[in-house]
């Protein structure tokens, strides 16, 4: 695969100045376009030790109106970042539309350097590119535009400018015991690489091999490859549109008993019991490194916001955060979807309440043409993929679908109409969502059928009676605690 890079073709002087004039101006005219189209761009700096990553990225700089550019470089992962999925730190560092990010390593490093280091095996490592693919899929379905340069040298070279630094006293500094150490594995890391290479170079997000050992040549040839992505991103603009949602084929939310009741009594006795468990137990998700997240969604008026209070109640303030999640803000909607879900995920040891959360793409952004149809039939995948990542960083995660009849919905309704402290909860929104019921109860079916997981299941709770919901929610949470910890 390499073989091809390896040709140790050069570019003199004078012909580098020539080209590289002519390739700044066009850089700049073609960065100028990415405001107007409202295109982000990644692009990611890879490759062999001492091949010249930085020198590239500093040049590319040069060149580019820098106001637009953001340089992120790996590094050995923080605390805070540690206490989060693997990719946290990638999403919170994905730049807004029409400016670009430019990174310096990215999320290929560790797992090719812990193959090299043989801290995995081939099945982890392809787990890991699979992984990777999926996350630039979803870049590019959302507009990226992701450049990947594999920047190359042999061995030999690699050697010799490892020497070369070290024998001047200038730049000797710049040699660790950590290059000498990539450098012994360098067959091994190159084995990984083009393993890597191989599985990721997809027609949506491809490689660009380039060889390294000139200067010049591999300057010329990155920022040609730059300028080529990002010209032959797709112009065709997707379309938000409304569609009409059929009947679910299987109506799990008919199957609910909403006669189910408690008294007053039974359901004092039984809050507080289910308050007293999760009280206790939130407390032992630090110790055990453990986190937490659960969702709440369901029709409007269903209860929501009076069952997540009676969770809260049972928590350590200190604890938790409650996120209600409204409509995308102009910055969210610069970045991908997801993004600003990612970026509010709890640390370990605390707890995250969402009253609403990222399924408002298949339900009320597909219902109201909010967003294309390819964007939410491609999200179950997305919003699937996101959740377990989230499950194997070790966050608890639970959602739950609060239900309740037509006829209790406008019930409540007319009460809010009536009570003066009430009237703020309903507006015409409110009104204009009654309308399409069956609607929104089959978008939430198809939502429930494919993405109720073992590890993230949706909990649906029948809320016509609100003692028994806010029961049924408390008793959840604390059984999802005990089976978890």
């Amino acid at each position: 695969m390499f073989e091809s890079v390896e040709i140790q073709a050069k570019v003199d002087k004078a012909a580098y100045k020539k080209e590289s004039e002519r390739l700044r101006t066009e850089l700049l005219a073609v960065q100028k376009t990415l405001p107007e189209g409202k295109v982000p761009v990644v692009v990611l700096v890879s490759g062999v030790e001492t091949a010249g990553k930085t020198t590239f990225v500093n040049t590319l700089l040069e060149w580019l109106d820098a106001r637009g550019v953001q340089v992120h470089a790996p590094h050995l992962p923080s605390d805070e970042e540690s206490e989060r999925p693997d990719f946290w730190r990638w999403w919170r560092a994905l730049p807004a539309a029409g400016r670009a990010g430019i990174f310096l390593g990215s999320w290929y490093s560790d797992p090719i350097v812990a193959r090299a280091f043989k801290k995995s095996d081939d099945d982890e490592l392809d787990a890991a590119l699979a992984r990777i693919e999926r996350f630039e899929r979803m870049l590019t379905d959302e507009g990226v535009v992701v450049v990947k340069l594999w920047l190359h040298i042999t061995k030999k070279e690699q050697k010799k400018r490892l020497e070369s630094l070290e024998s001047d006293p200038e730049t000797r500094w710049r040699v660790t015991a950590q290059d000498w150490k990539f450098h012994k594995r360098y067959e091994r890391f190159l084995k990984a690489s083009e393993r890597a290479l191989r599985r990721t170079s997809t027609a949506n997000a491809p490689w660009t091999l380039i060889e390294a050992f000139d200067r010049r040549h591999m300057t010329l040839a990155a920022a040609r490859a730059v300028i080529a992505a990002i010209k032959s991103r797709p112009i065709e603009e997707k379309k938000p549109s409304a569609v009409k949602v059929m009947p679910a084929k299987k109506n799990v939310l008919r199957s609910i008993d909403y006669s189910l009741k408690l008294g007053a009594k039974e359901y004092d006795e039984r809050l507080d019991a289910a308050q007293g468990r999760i009280g206790t137990l939130t407390r032992k998700l630090r110790q055990k490194g453990r986190s937490m997240i659960l969702v709440f969604e369901g029709a409007d008026a269903a209860g929501k916001g009076g069952a997540i209070r009676r969770l809260t109640r049972a928590m350590d303030a200190r604890l938790y955060r409650v996120i209600s999640t409204a409509a995308p803000s102009d910055e969210e909607k610069a970045h991908p979807y997801l993004w600003r879900f990612w970026r509010e995920l709890p640390r370990t040891g605390r707890i995250t309440v969402y009253d609403r959360s990222w399924y408002g793409r298949v339900l009320v952004e597909r219902l109201e043409g909010f967003c294309s149809v390819a964007d939410w039939k491609r999200a179950y995948a997305e919003i699937n993929d996101f959740e377990e990542q989230l499950i194997e960083a070790g966050t608890v995660v639970r959602k739950f679908w609060l239900a309740l009849t037509p006829e209790e919905q406008l019930r409540r309704f007319k009460d809010r109409q009536t009570t003066p402290y009430k009237q703020y909860k309903i507006g015409p929104d409110d009104w204009r969502n009654r309308a399409k019921w069956d609607g929104y109860q089959a978008a939430a079916c198809e939502m429930i059928e494919k993405t109720g997981t073992e590890d993230a299941p949706w909990v649906l709770v029948a809320a016509d009676d609100k003692r028994w919901a806010r029961v049924k929610v408390a008793e959840a949470v604390a059984e999802a605690l005990t089976e978890e910890l």
